[in-house]
Order: structure tokens, then C-alpha cells, then sequence
């Protein structure tokens, strides 16, 4: 029988969880990329794992161009979009409480005018027409069994059982992106990239890795920020 113990994923995304659910670890306010963030609760705490500190400094930002983030979170890459020079931002996430936190952090640092926040599963309350310069996901890459049942948000912001949702994302993602335009995807070297590639071929794109940065906690693993160019 495996176990969470067998399993460096499992053990990653139960650490996280572990952390987001202890109060005291949890701030009101935090500190990332020289910047003060607001903090809601049942949103993921970018202060517990280096994945939105370092996606969002490797993003190549479209100047004046349209960012769309699917899965906002906290917010910190949306608005760093829009402080980098984007002159429309689209912060997309399914969690009421992401939403209400990524308005304040718009409130907080003066972008209300270039950012818009929906509530929204992936790209579905988007206008039909939509397309953006660049298009981000910073994905919930830990596989788990396709029976498995994610109980929340915060679940579903680690996990993607049977990688139901990568699938959905590589489907939608092309038609939104403009011709010239470019789609990122946050990822590890503790993600399933043979399922992944298998999934952006049958959506006619291929994964390309543009940095990695290895680290030891809360796991060991690569963070990486891939590409995903048409084919």
C-alpha cells in the first residue's frame, strides 16, 4: 500500500495544507517582492512555499498588453502585472474569498483602474472574444487518483485529481490567447510531466521550460515556469 510517506508530492501538498490551516501561521498582512499583501482566510498563503514569489518575477509581463491569471489567489501576480507595465489585467479564481482577496490587494496598491477581478471556474465567465497577450496559471500540479474528491478551494489550489483540471486549462487556453500571444504555466519538477505533455499534444501544444530554481522546502522539488507553444 502507498502511502502520503511514499510519495514526495503527497507530502509536499499535505504539508501546505497543514500550514494554511494553522491561524498563527497565517497573517492578516504579508511581506513578498518588497510589497505589504492583505491575507483572507481559506485563501493559499504565498509565504508558505516559493511558488508565486518566483513565477511572478519570471514572467515576461506584455508591456501595455493584456495578462489574464487564472486562479488569482492572494492576488500578488495580477497586481505586479499591472505594476510591470500591463495595461489590462483579468484575475480569474473559483474562490469567493480569493476574489474578495485579490480586491483588496487592488484597493491596496492603486490598480483599480487596469485590473478587473471575476469569479470564475478557468476561463467560463469570460466574454466570448476574450483574448490576452499572455495567459498564466500557477497550477495545482499535484496529481492525485481521478476518484479522488477534493473537499474545498483550498484543496483544489494543490491538487487536480486525474489532471481534470490541467486538461481544461490546455483545451481553453489557445482560443483566448492571441495569435502573438504567449501561455504560462507554473509547475515542478514534482508534477506529472509525462501526462502533462500527453495532454498539451492532444490540445495541439507542447511544454517548453523557460527557468527552474530547485529548492528544499517545504519539499525537494524544481519549481518551474513552463511555456506552452502551438504546435
Amino acid at each position: 500500500m502507498t502511502t502520503s510517506e511514499d510519495q514526495p508530492g503527497l507530502r509536499l501538498g499535505s504539508a501546505l495544507l497543514r500550514m494554511n490551516a494553522a491561524v498563527a501561521q497565517r497573517p492578516p498582512v504579508f511581506s513578498l517582492l518588497g510589497r505589504e499583501w492583505d491575507l483572507l482566510p481559506g485563501v493559499f498563503a504565498p509565504v508558505h512555499d516559493l511558488s508565486t514569489q518566483l513565477f511572478t518575477t519570471w514572467l515576461p509581463y506584455p508591456d501595455q498588453g493584456s495578462f489574464l491569471e487564472i486562479g488569482c489567489g492572494a492576488g500578488v501576480t495580477a497586481v505586479t502585472a499591472a505594476l510591470k507595465g500591463c495595461a489590462e489585467v483579468t484575475a480569474l479564481d473559483i474562490s469567493e474569498e480569493a476574489v474578495e482577496n485579490t480586491r483588496l490587494n487592488v484597493r491596496r496598491h492603486g490598480v483599480g483602474e487596469r485590473v478587473r477581478v471575476l469569479r470564475s471556474d478557468l476561463f467560463a465567465e469570460l466574454e466570448e472574444g476574450a483574448r490576452f497577450d499572455a495567459i498564466f496559471w500557477n497550477s495545482s500540479f499535484i496529481e492525485l487518483p481521478p476518484d479522488h474528491v477534493v473537499h474545498n478551494v483550498l484543496e483544489r489550489a494543490i491538487f487536480d485529481p486525474g489532471y481534470t483540471t490541467h486538461r481544461s486549462f490546455l483545451d481553453q487556453a489557445a482560443h483566448y490567447v492571441r495569435p502573438d500571444g504567449r501561455i504560462f504555466l507554473g509547475f515542478s519538477s514534482l508534477g506529472n510531466h509525462e501526462l502533462l505533455k500527453s495532454l498539451a499534444r492532444q490540445a495541439g501544444l507542447e511544454t517548453r521550460t523557460l527557468r527552474g530554481f530547485p529548492a528544499m522546502q517545504p519539499a525537494v522539488l524544481t519549481y518551474q515556469l513552463l511555456e506552452l507553444v502551438r504546435m
